[in-house]
Protein backbone atom coordinates (compact mmCIF):
# COMPACT_ATOMS: atom_id res chain seq x y z
CA UNK A 1 0.00 0.00 0.00
CA UNK A 2 3.14 2.50 -0.37
CA UNK A 3 3.59 2.85 3.18
CA UNK A 4 1.27 3.72 5.97
CA UNK A 5 -2.18 5.15 4.88
CA UNK A 6 -2.17 8.98 5.74
CA UNK A 7 -4.97 10.50 7.50
CA UNK A 8 -6.05 12.37 4.70
CA UNK A 9 -5.84 9.94 2.34
CA UNK A 10 -8.99 6.59 4.07
CA UNK A 11 -8.95 3.59 2.35
CA UNK A 12 -12.18 3.47 0.07
CA UNK A 13 -14.37 0.27 0.76
CA UNK A 14 -13.69 -2.09 -2.20
CA UNK A 15 -16.26 -2.62 -4.76
CA UNK A 16 -18.60 -5.91 -5.00
CA UNK A 17 -16.26 -8.44 -6.16
CA UNK A 18 -19.11 -10.88 -7.67
CA UNK A 19 -21.19 -8.62 -9.86
CA UNK A 20 -24.57 -10.12 -11.89
CA UNK A 21 -25.27 -9.09 -15.57
CA UNK A 22 -27.67 -6.55 -16.08
CA UNK A 23 -31.90 -7.43 -16.67
CA UNK A 24 -31.56 -6.51 -20.19
CA UNK A 25 -28.63 -7.41 -21.98
CA UNK A 26 -26.01 -4.78 -23.50
CA UNK A 27 -25.59 -5.08 -27.54
CA UNK A 28 -22.67 -6.35 -28.90
CA UNK A 29 -19.56 -3.99 -28.35
CA UNK A 30 -21.08 -2.30 -25.70
CA UNK A 31 -18.05 0.02 -23.92
CA UNK A 32 -17.76 1.04 -20.50
CA UNK A 33 -16.18 4.44 -20.89
CA UNK A 34 -14.71 5.12 -17.54
CA UNK A 35 -13.05 2.69 -15.60
CA UNK A 36 -10.08 2.96 -13.18
CA UNK A 37 -7.15 0.15 -12.67
CA UNK A 38 -5.75 0.63 -8.79
CA UNK A 39 -2.59 -1.51 -7.99
CA UNK A 40 -0.44 -1.04 -4.66
CA UNK A 41 3.00 -2.06 -6.78
CA UNK A 42 2.59 1.53 -8.78
CA UNK A 43 3.20 4.28 -5.71
CA UNK A 44 0.10 6.26 -5.12
CA UNK A 45 0.48 9.96 -4.72
CA UNK A 46 1.34 11.04 -1.27
CA UNK A 47 -0.87 14.46 -1.57
CA UNK A 48 -3.93 12.00 -2.70
CA UNK A 49 -7.20 12.53 -0.75
CA UNK A 50 -8.14 8.64 -0.74
CA UNK A 51 -6.42 5.21 -0.80
CA UNK A 52 -7.88 2.64 -3.24
CA UNK A 53 -8.45 -1.05 -2.79
CA UNK A 54 -6.81 -3.04 -5.21
CA UNK A 55 -8.41 -3.30 -8.31
CA UNK A 56 -6.63 -4.75 -11.24
CA UNK A 57 -7.34 -5.71 -14.88
CA UNK A 58 -8.15 -9.51 -14.23
CA UNK A 59 -11.09 -7.84 -11.82
CA UNK A 60 -12.10 -5.67 -14.12
CA UNK A 61 -12.53 -7.91 -16.86
CA UNK A 62 -14.23 -10.01 -14.88
CA UNK A 63 -16.90 -6.97 -14.39
CA UNK A 64 -16.62 -6.84 -18.25
CA UNK A 65 -17.56 -10.38 -19.14
CA UNK A 66 -20.12 -9.76 -16.94
CA UNK A 67 -22.09 -7.01 -17.60
CA UNK A 68 -21.41 -7.95 -21.07
CA UNK A 69 -19.11 -5.04 -22.46
CA UNK A 70 -16.63 -5.45 -25.36
CA UNK A 71 -14.94 -2.47 -24.99
CA UNK A 72 -13.57 -0.36 -22.30
CA UNK A 73 -11.99 2.85 -21.62
CA UNK A 74 -9.16 3.30 -18.69
CA UNK A 75 -8.91 6.58 -17.19
CA UNK A 76 -6.00 7.98 -15.17
CA UNK A 77 -6.92 8.81 -11.53
CA UNK A 78 -5.76 11.27 -9.59
CA UNK A 79 -4.34 9.29 -6.87
CA UNK A 80 -1.22 8.38 -9.59
CA UNK A 81 -1.22 12.05 -10.40
CA UNK A 82 0.40 12.57 -14.20
CA UNK A 83 2.24 9.07 -13.60
CA UNK A 84 0.33 6.90 -16.18
CA UNK A 85 2.53 4.14 -15.68
CA UNK A 86 -0.10 1.62 -14.19
CA UNK A 87 -2.64 2.73 -16.79
CA UNK A 88 -0.46 2.40 -19.56
CA UNK A 89 0.71 -1.25 -17.90
CA UNK A 90 -2.55 -2.61 -17.66
CA UNK A 91 -3.44 -0.81 -21.00
CA UNK A 92 -0.40 -3.22 -22.85
CA UNK A 93 -1.60 -6.43 -21.39
CA UNK A 94 -5.26 -5.75 -21.91
CA UNK A 95 -4.77 -6.04 -25.88
CA UNK A 96 -7.83 -5.21 -28.05
CA UNK A 97 -10.56 -3.06 -27.55
CA UNK A 98 -9.24 -0.77 -24.86
CA UNK A 99 -8.32 2.46 -24.81
CA UNK A 100 -7.54 5.38 -22.22
CA UNK A 101 -7.66 8.70 -21.25
CA UNK A 102 -4.46 10.38 -19.60
CA UNK A 103 -2.98 12.82 -17.42
CA UNK A 104 -0.08 14.74 -18.10
CA UNK A 105 1.52 18.00 -17.77
CA UNK A 106 -0.28 20.85 -20.00
CA UNK A 107 3.02 21.62 -21.74
CA UNK A 108 3.01 18.12 -23.08
CA UNK A 109 5.25 17.59 -26.50
CA UNK A 110 3.84 16.01 -29.79
CA UNK A 111 6.48 13.20 -29.66
CA UNK A 112 4.65 12.08 -26.27
CA UNK A 113 1.44 12.98 -27.62
CA UNK A 114 2.20 10.47 -30.66
CA UNK A 115 3.47 7.82 -27.96
CA UNK A 116 0.88 7.67 -26.07
CA UNK A 117 -1.77 7.64 -29.28
CA UNK A 118 0.30 4.50 -30.05
CA UNK A 119 -0.41 3.07 -26.56
CA UNK A 120 -3.90 3.68 -26.93
CA UNK A 121 -4.84 7.15 -25.39
CA UNK A 122 -7.48 9.39 -26.61
CA UNK A 123 -7.61 12.07 -24.68
CA UNK A 124 -6.30 14.33 -21.78
CA UNK A 125 -7.92 14.51 -17.75
CA UNK A 126 -7.83 17.24 -15.95
CA UNK A 127 -9.70 17.52 -12.39
CA UNK A 128 -10.44 20.64 -10.71
CA UNK A 129 -12.78 19.40 -8.07
CA UNK A 130 -10.03 17.39 -6.39
CA UNK A 131 -7.37 20.22 -5.58
CA UNK A 132 -6.30 21.90 -2.71
CA UNK A 133 -6.33 25.32 -4.94
CA UNK A 134 -8.60 26.94 -7.47
CA UNK A 135 -11.48 24.33 -7.21
CA UNK A 136 -14.13 23.99 -9.86
CA UNK A 137 -12.30 27.19 -11.95
CA UNK A 138 -11.67 26.15 -15.26
CA UNK A 139 -8.21 26.74 -16.68
CA UNK A 140 -9.27 28.14 -20.31
CA UNK A 141 -5.97 29.58 -21.33
CA UNK A 142 -4.16 26.40 -20.55
CA UNK A 143 -6.71 23.95 -21.95
CA UNK A 144 -6.49 26.06 -25.10
CA UNK A 145 -3.28 25.23 -25.27
CA UNK A 146 -3.44 21.69 -24.57
CA UNK A 147 -6.67 21.69 -27.00
CA UNK A 148 -4.08 23.02 -30.02
CA UNK A 149 -1.45 20.27 -29.39
CA UNK A 150 -3.79 17.56 -29.15
CA UNK A 151 -5.96 18.24 -32.16
CA UNK A 152 -3.96 16.76 -35.09
CA UNK A 153 -4.24 13.42 -33.08
CA UNK A 154 -8.13 13.76 -32.99
CA UNK A 155 -7.88 13.58 -29.27
CA UNK A 156 -10.77 15.36 -26.80
CA UNK A 157 -10.32 17.13 -23.21
CA UNK A 158 -12.21 15.43 -20.26
CA UNK A 159 -13.27 17.74 -17.31
CA UNK A 160 -14.45 16.53 -14.07
CA UNK A 161 -15.54 19.79 -12.37
CA UNK A 162 -18.95 20.82 -10.39
CA UNK A 163 -20.87 22.76 -13.11
CA UNK A 164 -22.80 24.67 -10.62
CA UNK A 165 -20.08 26.03 -9.09
CA UNK A 166 -17.95 26.58 -12.16
CA UNK A 167 -19.27 30.41 -12.85
CA UNK A 168 -19.76 31.49 -16.60
CA UNK A 169 -18.46 27.80 -17.97
CA UNK A 170 -20.11 27.41 -21.32
CA UNK A 171 -18.46 30.03 -23.31
CA UNK A 172 -15.11 29.05 -21.81
CA UNK A 173 -15.44 25.21 -23.04
CA UNK A 174 -17.31 26.41 -25.80
CA UNK A 175 -14.10 28.30 -27.15
CA UNK A 176 -11.64 25.17 -27.02
CA UNK A 177 -12.04 24.15 -30.42
CA UNK A 178 -11.39 20.15 -29.74
CA UNK A 179 -14.20 17.80 -28.08
CA UNK A 180 -14.46 17.82 -24.45
CA UNK A 181 -16.03 15.36 -22.03
CA UNK A 182 -17.72 16.22 -19.18
CA UNK A 183 -18.52 13.44 -16.06
CA UNK A 184 -20.90 12.54 -13.69
CA UNK A 185 -23.65 14.48 -15.83
CA UNK A 186 -21.90 17.39 -15.05
CA UNK A 187 -21.27 16.42 -11.38
CA UNK A 188 -23.37 18.86 -9.61
CA UNK A 189 -22.30 19.64 -6.34
CA UNK A 190 -25.66 20.41 -5.05
CA UNK A 191 -27.22 17.17 -6.06
CA UNK A 192 -28.89 15.64 -8.69
CA UNK A 193 -32.55 16.83 -7.08
CA UNK A 194 -32.57 20.30 -8.21
CA UNK A 195 -29.84 20.14 -10.85
CA UNK A 196 -32.21 20.56 -14.11
CA UNK A 197 -33.60 23.93 -11.84
CA UNK A 198 -30.43 25.57 -12.25
CA UNK A 199 -28.84 28.04 -14.65
CA UNK A 200 -25.63 25.60 -14.99
CA UNK A 201 -27.65 22.73 -16.27
CA UNK A 202 -29.76 25.79 -18.76
CA UNK A 203 -26.15 26.54 -19.56
CA UNK A 204 -25.14 22.82 -20.51
CA UNK A 205 -27.82 22.11 -22.58
CA UNK A 206 -26.74 25.56 -24.58
CA UNK A 207 -23.31 24.15 -24.46
CA UNK A 208 -24.65 20.81 -25.94
CA UNK A 209 -25.95 22.51 -28.79
CA UNK A 210 -22.75 23.46 -30.00
CA UNK A 211 -21.41 19.63 -31.16
CA UNK A 212 -18.10 19.53 -29.52
CA UNK A 213 -19.57 18.57 -25.87
CA UNK A 214 -19.84 14.97 -24.81
CA UNK A 215 -21.58 13.97 -21.00
CA UNK A 216 -20.72 10.81 -19.46
CA UNK A 217 -23.66 9.06 -18.29
CA UNK A 218 -21.81 8.10 -14.78
CA UNK A 219 -21.78 8.07 -11.06
CA UNK A 220 -24.80 8.33 -9.90
CA UNK A 221 -24.40 7.49 -6.38
CA UNK A 222 -21.82 10.42 -6.81
CA UNK A 223 -24.54 13.22 -7.24
CA UNK A 224 -27.97 11.70 -5.46
CA UNK A 225 -29.09 12.99 -1.99
CA UNK A 226 -30.64 9.50 -2.15
CA UNK A 227 -29.64 7.05 0.87
CA UNK A 228 -29.05 4.35 -1.78
CA UNK A 229 -30.59 3.00 -4.89
CA UNK A 230 -32.42 3.59 -7.23
CA UNK A 231 -31.27 7.10 -7.32
CA UNK A 232 -34.49 8.29 -8.53
CA UNK A 233 -33.61 11.85 -8.06
CA UNK A 234 -30.91 11.68 -11.18
CA UNK A 235 -33.49 9.83 -13.33
CA UNK A 236 -34.46 13.35 -14.57
CA UNK A 237 -31.18 14.87 -15.31
CA UNK A 238 -30.42 11.74 -16.96
CA UNK A 239 -33.53 11.69 -19.31
CA UNK A 240 -32.95 15.66 -20.54
CA UNK A 241 -30.10 14.84 -21.07
CA UNK A 242 -30.14 12.04 -23.65
CA UNK A 243 -32.89 14.13 -25.00
CA UNK A 244 -31.02 17.29 -25.94
CA UNK A 245 -28.03 15.38 -27.44
CA UNK A 246 -28.20 11.39 -27.51
CA UNK A 247 -25.35 11.27 -30.34
CA UNK A 248 -22.68 12.99 -27.71
CA UNK A 249 -24.18 10.67 -24.39
CA UNK A 250 -21.74 7.51 -23.23
CA UNK A 251 -22.12 5.80 -20.39
CA UNK A 252 -19.46 3.93 -17.53
CA UNK A 253 -19.34 2.11 -14.46
CA UNK A 254 -16.83 4.60 -12.52
CA UNK A 255 -15.62 1.03 -11.46
CA UNK A 256 -14.05 0.74 -8.58
CA UNK A 257 -16.40 3.21 -7.25
CA UNK A 258 -13.75 5.12 -5.25
CA UNK A 259 -14.65 7.47 -2.33
CA UNK A 260 -18.26 6.45 -2.92
CA UNK A 261 -19.73 7.73 0.20
CA UNK A 262 -23.20 5.84 -0.08
CA UNK A 263 -23.51 1.71 0.65
CA UNK A 264 -21.64 -0.36 -2.03
CA UNK A 265 -23.91 -1.74 -4.67
CA UNK A 266 -23.84 -4.33 -7.07
CA UNK A 267 -22.69 -3.04 -10.10
CA UNK A 268 -25.40 -5.38 -12.20
CA UNK A 269 -28.31 -3.15 -9.79
CA UNK A 270 -26.19 0.15 -11.16
CA UNK A 271 -26.12 -1.23 -14.69
CA UNK A 272 -29.95 -1.26 -14.75
CA UNK A 273 -30.33 2.33 -14.48
CA UNK A 274 -29.26 2.82 -17.52
CA UNK A 275 -32.09 1.36 -18.93
CA UNK A 276 -34.72 3.09 -17.06
CA UNK A 277 -32.90 6.23 -17.95
CA UNK A 278 -33.30 5.39 -21.42
CA UNK A 279 -36.05 2.46 -22.32
CA UNK A 280 -35.36 2.76 -25.66
CA UNK A 281 -33.58 -0.09 -27.12
CA UNK A 282 -31.83 1.91 -30.45
CA UNK A 283 -30.80 4.74 -28.10
CA UNK A 284 -28.98 2.70 -25.76
CA UNK A 285 -27.14 1.02 -28.33
CA UNK A 286 -26.11 4.64 -30.43
CA UNK A 287 -24.91 5.47 -26.54
CA UNK A 288 -23.34 2.14 -25.74
CA UNK A 289 -21.61 1.39 -29.10
CA UNK A 290 -21.93 4.39 -32.00
CA UNK A 291 -21.35 7.24 -29.48
CA UNK A 292 -17.82 5.55 -28.14
CA UNK A 293 -16.61 4.12 -31.43
CA UNK A 294 -16.37 7.53 -32.45
CA UNK A 295 -15.23 9.55 -29.84
CA UNK A 296 -12.43 6.74 -29.07
CA UNK A 297 -11.79 5.75 -32.69
CA UNK A 298 -12.49 1.78 -32.22
CA UNK A 299 -12.01 -0.04 -35.44
CA UNK A 300 -15.05 -1.78 -37.10
CA UNK A 301 -15.15 -5.24 -34.72
CA UNK A 302 -12.56 -4.08 -32.52
CA UNK A 303 -13.10 -6.03 -29.49
CA UNK A 304 -11.60 -7.47 -25.35
CA UNK A 305 -10.53 -10.77 -25.88
CA UNK A 306 -11.84 -12.62 -22.79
Amino acid sequence: MNGPIPEYAPLCAPPDREPRAPRTAFPPLACDTHAHIFEARFPYAQERIYTPPDSNLADYKHLLRTLGCERAVLVQPSVYGADNAAMLDALAAAGPGFRAVAVTAPDISSAEIEALHRAGVRGLRFNVVDVRANKNQIPADMLRGVAKRIAPFGWHIELLVNLDEAGDFAPLLGSLGVPFVLGHLGYPKGGAATWTGTRAFADLLKLLDGGQCWIKLTGPYRITTAPDLPYADVDEPARKLVAAAPERMIWGTDWPHVMKKKPMANDGDMTDLFERWIPDAAKRKRILVDNPAALYGFEAGEKIGF
